[in-house]
């Protein structure tokens, strides 16, 4: 499916209370891509992130593959998109749900109303709890989990959905650095399967091993373009006040202190 249009913002704004945080923001992004958000603290990066996934009221349109999403039936969408909020924002309710449960959470898009887990909703579960090493974890409560722990269970819950476009608002939160590279090989597999990948991040190494780049300052995007290309990365150091400089290191791009 690379090539294909996932996901478009036309003249997408939003306001929180009464600042308005994203102006009039247009992008189109392919499928079977890895798109990474960046920009520092303020820029609108989850904002951005919650309008296109339908969480934020906003003004403009979002489509995803070519309809306007809003249209979409609840059900449907949600077996095209999935989300995955900041470090398990709104999370607490779960604590009390055992790890295997709060992943089947992810297949309620496919399941019937109060039917039992089906034979592939099972298999979707544990191929993603494995995915995410929190198999074995399977029979524990959520709130005895560690931060990192817990994001691997809330990623594994994400994956169970198995849905077109995955939406990840900083994933890498709460991860040692082990895991962060595991999540990135995950988001690699992903793509290799045909699926889209959005993800705001901090850690700028990650974020610049995508295969593409958004950049946002003061609630617009200032930059779109693919990792590789050095305007990326020049847009990527005005950002952040030439604070950082992009450079190459052992094949992959890295951001270092000036």
């Amino acid at each position: 499916m690379s090539g294909t249009l996932a996901i478009e913002a036309r003249r997408v704004s939003a306001t929180l209370g009464t600042t308005e945080v994203l102006h009039g923001i247009d992008l189109v992004l392919s499928s079977a891509r890895w798109t990474s958000i960046v920009g520092p603290n303020g820029a609108g990066k989850s904002t951005l992130l919650k309008a296109l996934a339908g969480l934020l009221a906003h003004r403009g349109e979002v489509r995803l593959f070519g309809e306007a999403a809003g249209k979409i039936p609840a059900r449907i969408r949600a077996q095209r998109l999935s989300w995955l909020g900041q470090s398990g924002t709104g999370e607490a309710s779960a604590d009390d749900l055992m790890v295997y449960d709060v992943a089947m959470l992810g297949r309620l898009p496919h399941q019937r109303w109060l039917a039992a887990p089906s034979a592939a909703d099972r298999e979707a579960v544990e191929r993603a709890l494995r995915s995410t090493q929190a198999w074995d974890w399977r029979d524990r409560p959520l709130g005895q989990l560690s931060g990192g722990e817990r994001q691997r269970v809330l990623l594994a819950r994400v994956l169970a959905v198995e849905t077109q476009v995955l939406l990840m608002d900083e994933p890498l939160a709460n991860l040692d650095p082990p895991h962060q590279a595991d999540w990135m090989q995950t988001a690699r597999t992903l793509v290799a399967q045909g699926r889209t990948v959005v993800s705001v991040l901090h850690e700028l190494p990650m974020a610049l091993a995508a295969d593409e780049m958004v950049v946002m300052d003061k609630g617009r995007v200032v930059h779109h373009g693919s990792c590789d290309d050095p305007t990326t990365h020049t847009a990527l150091e005005q950002v952040f006040d030439h604070r950082i400089r992009v450079h190459r290191v052992a094949d992959q791009w890295i951001a270092l202190p000036k």
